[in-house]
């Protein structure tokens, strides 16, 4: 009986032998190839203050096909220049992060409902998001009827804050060219003014000036 138990516990033994040695900690560090280093991602968007975020998918029709074709489903975004106070709409794939919206929300710009659909809204815009200034008619897809009410009226806010800095520019231009105006016939006024003065100082001098006799 005892010769028979004996292999087996010596097996047993080199079984577990080099799982023990496997599992020892040597110590030894191993130093990385390559280091990376983090390097700052830019998005473009550091200046400027986010107005809205939401989720939505982007259509643009196209005018050859005669239909609309999907640019993507993401996040759509108003952001505010914090010193030129611009806004403009732009809108990223979700994941590739791909710009498919690029451009300022103006004065004249104008959304709407499309076709009946309120989740959804058309508007016309000149983008930029391919590289080159495009005149470009989108439809924007929300999940919600909320999402979608608030998108319109935030651009509509947009638009009403921008028609009125224009005509707050405007005005201050106008201003500036009336009061410019005043300033140089203010100028004219006293210029001629004076030029009557000097003749007449002239002619005073002449007659007071001794004549030379011969």
């Amino acid at each position: 009986m005892s010769s028979s138990t004996e292999p087996q516990h010596k097996e047993d033994e080199e079984a577990t032998g080099p799982t023990a040695a496997e599992d020892e900690d040597t110590g030894a560090q191993v130093a990385p190839i390559v280091k990376l280093q983090e390097v700052a991602v830019s998005t473009g968007e550091e200046n400027e203050n986010v107005l809205l975020d939401l989720k939505a998918k982007l259509y643009r029709f196209d005018k050859e096909g005669n239909q609309w074709k999907e640019r993507g489903g993401g996040t759509v975004k108003l952001l505010e220049h914090k010193e030129t106070s611009k806004v403009r709409l732009v809108m990223r794939q979700s994941k590739t992060l791909k710009i498919c919206a690029n451009h300022l929300v103006l004065a004249s710009i104008s959304i709407q409902e499309h076709a009946g659909n309120d989740k959804s809204c058309v508007w016309h815009a000149n983008d930029f998001s391919d590289g080159e200034l495009k005149e470009e008619l989108f439809c924007i897809r929300f999940a919600s009827v909320e999402n979608c009410k608030t998108f319109k009226e935030k651009i509509k806010e947009v638009a009403q804050l921008q028609e009125k800095e224009g005509e707050s520019k405007e005005a201050t231009s106008t201003a500036d060219l009336l009061e410019k105006l005043s300033v140089g016939d203010n100028k004219e006024q006293e210029e001629k003014k004076e030029a009557p003065a000097e003749e007449k100082k002239e002619e005073s001098e002449k007659q007071e000036s001794p004549v030379d006799e011969k």
